[in-house]
């Protein structure tokens, strides 16, 4: 079909009502959220559908987190694609960054568009995901305790996930809140300096986000959450360099992707002493 023939394809903003279409399409391309994965996406983000004759054909989101903008679930249908409406729903996204400076997590195959895009790679993010192996947790350093979070350190814990991502998490966070399965922190002097999130999420459940000093508080709370389901399918998505990759291959948590972290811009820095150890999920970083 010539470029003067190709149909007139419908982009605008999605809304909740698009949600159901959105993860049947996801379905499709064996992508593996659920239903109440893409609710709490479009809940927290503006996101934007291409539709075909009213059928919902593609889909972006823009996730504002302070400075920083997360572009994400950029998914065009098998039967659409290299008509660049890929492209289109990139362009709706970056326009909605505004000032904020944009940042993604690009699979193999979307890498080169986003490239052609301004953006840059500045690190590596690998998927783990199997049934776990709970390892047994080793002792925390004299001073400190985990201990389970409650609705009462929400505004500590929050304050923790913005200094270890360099990201803004309120919004994110708060609504994780009301789904979660559990959450537990470390804590040295009465300060919270550590925590990890388990909630549902995919075929399973997720862990993530998880801030921490170091590798070996981030080792204590994933253990402390994987003994909590065993023989369970979880997934997590962790930096390349975070230390973390053998433990849990050792945890039944195989690599099963890369893919990479870009910026277009200045990649947010961790403050404080403590670093994110693993995402909330691919598309809010």
């Amino acid at each position: 079909m010539s470029n003067t023939q190709r149909p007139a394809y419908v982009y605008r903003a999605m809304t909740a009502a698009d949600v159901a279409a959105a993860h049947a399409l996801s379905v499709q391309l064996k992508w593996p959220h659920r239903l109440a994965d893409w609710a709490m996406l479009q809940r927290v983000s503006q996101g934007f559908v291409a539709e075909d004759e009213g059928r919902l054909i593609g889909t972006a989101f823009t996730c504002p987190q302070g400075d920083y903008a997360t572009i994400g679930l950029v998914i065009v249908s098998d039967e659409y694609q290299g008509q660049g409406i890929g492209r289109r729903l990139m362009e709706l996204a970056l326009q909605a960054c505004g000032s904020q400076t944009a940042m993604l997590n690009a699979t193999l195959a979307g890498a080169p568009l986003y490239a052609s895009q301004g953006f840059v790679d500045f690190g590596h993010i690998q998927q783990h995901q199997g049934n776990v192996l709970p390892p047994v947790p080793t002792d925390l350093p004299s001073g400190e305790r985990l201990r389970r979070l409650t609705d009462a350190d929400r505004s500590g814990l929050i304050a923790l996930a913005n200094a270890g991502s360099g990201l803004d998490r309120h919004a994110v966070l708060n609504d994780l809140f009301d789904s979660v399965d559990e959450v537990m922190g470390i804590e040295r002097d009465g300060q919270l300096r550590g925590f990890a999130l388990l909630r549902p999420f995919g075929r399973g459940r997720y862990i993530g986000p998880v801030v921490a000093e170091n590798p070996e508080q981030a080792k204590h709370l994933i253990a402390v959450l994987l003994a909590q389901v065993p023989e369970t399918f979880v997934r997590m998505d962790v930096p390349s360099d975070c230390g973390l990759g053998p433990w849990l291959e050792a945890a039944g948590l195989k690599q099963v992707d890369t893919v990479a972290q870009m910026v277009r811009g200045t990649p947010p820095q961790a403050s404080g002493g403590v670093y994110q150890f693993a995402l909330v999920t691919q598309a809010i970083g």
